[in-house]
């Protein structure tokens, strides 16, 4: 959306000319780039339904709330998988260990029918 709104000014004079030239040949081969770039920026605008334009400061300011947010959450998230890390780790041990005490009890019972 920022870039948007950067390219909408930065060639917004542009495109006026090129509408008071009458959309000519000869201006669009001159300023095809800044021209896509504003068409760009108003095809982005209309998808967004936006009749004004957010300012940069609101925008960035927004931006920087959801970036706190967002590593806030991210550490939340890194202690999460980190526990559920050593559970894993802790379901396997146990079987592991569960595996190991079924195949001693079948080994007795083998034994125990051998032995008979």
């Amino acid at each position: 959306m920022k870039k948007h709104i950067f390219d909408y000014f930065k060639t917004k004079d542009i495109y006026a000319d090129y509408r008071k030239c009458g959309y000519t040949k000869k201006s669009l081969e001159e300023h095809r780039q800044e021209i896509l770039l504003y068409k760009d920026a108003m095809n982005a605008f209309d998808e967004l339904h936006l009749k004004k334009l957010p300012k940069i400061k609101d925008l960035s300011a927004e931006y920087a709330e959801i970036l706190a947010e967002k590593k806030k959450l991210y550490g939340e998230y890194r202690q999460i998988k980190k526990d559920m890390q050593e559970i894993q780790r802790a379901k396997y041990d146990i079987d592991q260990f569960l595996k190991s005490d079924e195949e001693q009890k079948k080994d007795r019972v083998r034994k125990h029918y051998i032995t008979r």
